[in-house]
């Protein structure tokens, strides 16, 4: 087996423990469960990444994304811009300047596997279609984290929205700052088939477990939709191209 599979083996088995764990031990492991995840898938995403660009590039994308990324948390938790006024608390620390540490991973993890879809859905990695297909796909897995993440206490909205407790600027925040890091980064062609694997997983992931095991059935239905939607448009285009 490739060293990238057992990343991701290990990755899924880190996530699917999750909630058995914590009927053993109670809601402590939610924390290190929660940055072991993003850890893994990471890394996993990393390594793949790694595999089709080489360090070079891997290196470049990851020091574009993290600083960034962190820079728009820390402006959006401080200011409300663009997604709407709200603070991380304690729970996800330990923080770096307001902002979980852990938070500019999760940016990592999830927006190669967006330019993955996007790429499949527009068949470039450049133009505005693909940054913003790549936004869109990356939002909608927001539809499944936010109301999570503030179901377990890991930030705070100053004025809770229409969405579940999720204000609606949220997502148009998500939106922007998603396209201005892809439109920053230039992805070269992603490796489509591991990193379509990966944001499956996610959305199945996340549409079980918030359905059975977090008592979410809302979110649960919403991103199951929308990140499905996506899912299924890119291997419908995929599959068009392979006919023609």
């Amino acid at each position: 087996m490739q060293p990238v599979w057992l990343l991701v083996g290990g990755w899924l088995l880190a996530m699917i423990s999750i909630p058995i764990i914590r009927w053993v031990v109670g809601d402590s492991v939610l924390h290190n469960g929660v940055i072991a995840g993003v850890l893994l898938q990471a890394v996993a995403v990393l390594f793949i990444s790694y595999q089709a660009w080489g360090w070079r590039t891997v290196l470049r994308v990851a020091a574009l994304v993290i600083p960034l990324s962190w820079l728009i948390e820390r402006i959006g938790s401080t200011t409300g811009f663009p997604f709407g006024a709200y603070h991380y608390t304690e729970a996800l620390s330990p923080l770096i300047g307001g902002v979980p540490a852990v938070i500019p991973l999760a940016w990592l993890m999830m927006l190669p596997p967006a330019w993955a879809v996007a790429y499949a859905i527009t068949g470039a990695v450049h133009g505005w279609r693909f940054v913003l297909v790549s936004g869109l796909a990356f939002t909608a897995w927001d539809l499944f984290l936010d109301p999570q993440m503030v179901g377990w206490g890991y930030w705070v909205w100053e004025n809770p929205g229409l969405y579940f407790g999720i204000p609606l600027i949220n997502f148009a925040g998500w939106l922007l700052s998603a396209m201005a890091l892809t439109w920053v980064a230039r992805p070269p062609v992603p490796p489509l088939r591991p990193l379509l694997i990966v944001y499956a997983a996610v959305w199945l992931l996340q549409s079980v477990g918030l359905s059975l095991f977090w008592q979410m059935p809302g979110p649960a239905f919403f991103g199951f939709v929308g990140m499905g939607g996506f899912l299924v448009a890119a291997l419908v285009q995929l599959r068009r191209r392979r006919e023609t």
